[in-house]
């Protein structure tokens, strides 16, 4: 019922709903079956991924260059090895064959498939309505295998992400659904397709909630169907490629409290060089941009600076799980894993900041592994009865690099849980995740993500209300005016001469001692204002009004709209907090809406 009642509450539901219980099970069974069908595509798209990569990594990366990458344990050549002796000159100029034709493929057919796509869907649930073109995922996929296959440095979660967002967007288009509709399906086949090709779908289904926003928050319309489509494709997923957890790991345990000191210092570490990371990834995305050349050359440029790299250092090429797999059996050296998180970093920036296609979530896993080795190695050599396991180090830092890149570390604590199969370091992940977090909110790898809600495009108009309570009267006092006013025993006489040289429109009534006892304004005298009999009979204590509609700084101004809305009054009197009779000024309901528009379009432009 839990998720009938969400169903309804997204999006809708049939005629009688409430007093027909059958309609309620066709709401509830024709989403899902979107959600499931959704999974199913998402689920298959990952297992064409992986075995394209298999393809290309085998003819490319294996008999031209003599180079099998190891891979991770969850995952298996399918191709027996060759004995193509190893050629790193091949490696130089591989990644920029790749490039070439990756970029062509990319700016001929689809150029918004560039890049790390997990972005592209992000910018298309806040701007686009959710809409993404049905070639975008054919492109990504192929385009994705082309580079990383061929010695570029990148994530499978990009591509993937596409697929599954394209086919929701796609599907969702087809039925004619709203806009909203189609932003949830297409977050829910980003959900599906990281969930099934990393093998954790719970993670999965929470990342895209999470990811959308800098800030921690969740799009809660979106975790449900996420959730459904995520299973479903981690289980179409496993069917083809065997069960169990991407990487595997021995059975850390955290039980020595005295481990959290080195677990800061790895915070710090994962801060500092993911900041690197972000700004070395956007650095280049800016200075191939500036770049007057065409497009689809740029990515075989990108390729060739790659190629470079992995020339000295070929563990940084292409996707690199097998060498996290082999950090967190302690296998791996000090000098040999700096080199990888370090040349990772470049190579990464190269191959997908140049243009090329391809995620940044799978470089980061190594990278922030790489890291946590490091770390933990350094610790165990200084205090081995405290750190007893450098391989724990590696968990927590893949788990702790991308919360600091990402912005998303809920999710990426049950992630690295997920696809280590390793639930026992949840404490040190936790602490080292929210520092991590907490310390480099300034920066992301995804650059389409916006603050919150309230500053996504896609709920434009939904928090109105939230705005103006977010806006005090205090932060308006600059418009509040000072006004003339009235004493309340003042002939009505004496306030005609006043009237005829004054501008105002509303009139405050004070007592002897200044303070506020009524209000007036000049509709309410207009009837009378020549009646030259009442002149000196009349005070202007017997015109004004003793039920004064006032606010004070405090107050919030949706509050203050409502006021002038409902007694259709144009200014109102601000008075003290503490002293309702003491008048500071009249605040006019223009200028309140006037203000307001000016806070919507500096939100607007911040997104």
């Amino acid at each position: 019922m839990a998720l009938l009642s969400f169903l309804k509450k997204t999006f809708g539901s049939a005629s009688d709903a409430d007093k027909e219980f059958s309609a309620d099970i066709f709401l509830a069974g024709k989403w899902t079956l979107y959600f499931i069908l959704i999974g199913i595509i998402a689920g298959t798209g990952s297992i064409i991924f992986i075995y394209l990569g298999h393809l290309g990594t085998h003819y490319f990366m294996e008999l031209l260059a003599g180079y099998l990458p190891p891979q991770a344990a969850g995952e298996h050549h399918i191709f027996p090895p060759t004995n193509t002796p190893f050629k790193p000159i091949v490696l130089l100029f591989l990644p920029a064959f790749g490039g070439l034709l990756s970029g062509w493929l990319v700016y001929t057919f689809a150029p918004e498939a560039e890049g790390h796509g997990t972005d592209a869907a992000i910018d298309a649930y806040h701007r686009k309505g959710g809409f993404i073109r049905a070639r975008v995922p054919i492109i990504k996929t192929i385009a994705s295998a082309l580079t990383l296959t061929t010695g570029g440095s990148g994530g499978r979660e990009g591509p993937i992400a596409q697929i599954g967002a394209g086919f929701g967007s796609f599907l969702a288009t087809l039925l004619k659904l709203s806009d909203r509709e189609r932003r949830i399906m297409m977050a829910a086949g980003v959900g599906a397709g990281i969930g099934s090709i990393f093998r954790a779908p719970l993670a999965g289904g929470l990342f895209a909630a999470e990811v959308l926003y800098r800030d921690p928050e969740f799009e809660s319309e979106v975790v449900i169907p996420a959730g459904i489509s995520s299973v479903v494709a981690y289980c179409v997923f496993c069917l083809v490629n065997g069960w169990g957890s991407l990487f595997q790991s021995p059975d850390f345990i955290f039980q020595n409290p005295l481990e959290l000191g080195p677990y800061l210092v790895l915070a710090l570490v994962v801060v500092l060089v993911g900041a690197l990371y972000v700004k070395s990834f956007y650095g280049t995305v800016r200075i191939f941009k500036a770049i007057k050349i065409p497009n689809h050359i740029k990515p075989a440029i990108g390729g060739l600076f790659t190629g470079v790299i992995g020339f000295f250092l070929p563990q940084t090429l292409a996707f690199g799980y097998g060498f996290a797999q082999q950090a967190i059996y302690n296998e791996l050296t000090i000098p040999f894993l700096l080199f990888l998180a370090f040349g990772k970093i470049f190579t990464t920036s190269l191959s997908i900041g140049s243009g090329g296609s391809g995620g940044v979530f799978g470089p980061s896993i190594v990278i922030g592994g790489a890291l946590g080795g490091v770390v933990g190695k350094i610790f165990h050599l200084i205090m081995p009865t405290v750190v007893t396991e450098p391989g724990a180090f590696v968990i927590v830092g893949m788990a702790g690099f991308f919360a600091a890149v990402s912005n998303a570390p809920i999710s990426t604590i049950l992630f690295i849980s997920e696809m280590t199969n390793s639930y026992h370091l949840l404490l040190p992940s936790l602490m080292v995740c929210t520092i991590s977090y907490m310390a480099a909110r300034k920066w992301t790898i995804y650059d389409k993500q916006v603050k919150s809600r309230i500053n996504s495009p896609a709920h434009a108009g939904e928090f109105f209300v939230d705005i103006l309570q977010a806006i005090r009267v205090n932060d308006l006092m600059h418009l509040v005016k000072k006004v003339e006013v009235i004493p309340r025993d003042m002939t009505f006489e004496d306030f005609r001469k006043f009237f005829s040289e004054s501008m105002q429109h509303y009139f405050p009534v004070v007592d002897p001692l200044k303070r506020l006892v009524g209000i007036f304004s000049s509709t309410d005298i207009r009837a009378i204002l020549f009646s030259r009999e009442i002149g000196s009979l009349v005070l202007m204590n017997d015109v004004a009004t003793s039920d004064i509609i006032l606010t004070t700084p405090s107050e919030d101004l949706n509050s203050v709209l409502l006021k002038f809305t409902i007694k259709n009054i144009d200014s109102l009197p601000v008075v003290s907090d503490e002293d309702h009779g003491i008048l500071i000024g009249m605040l006019n309901r223009r200028e309140v809406i006037a203000y307001y528009n000016e806070q919507v379009q500096k939100r607007k432009n911040k997104i």
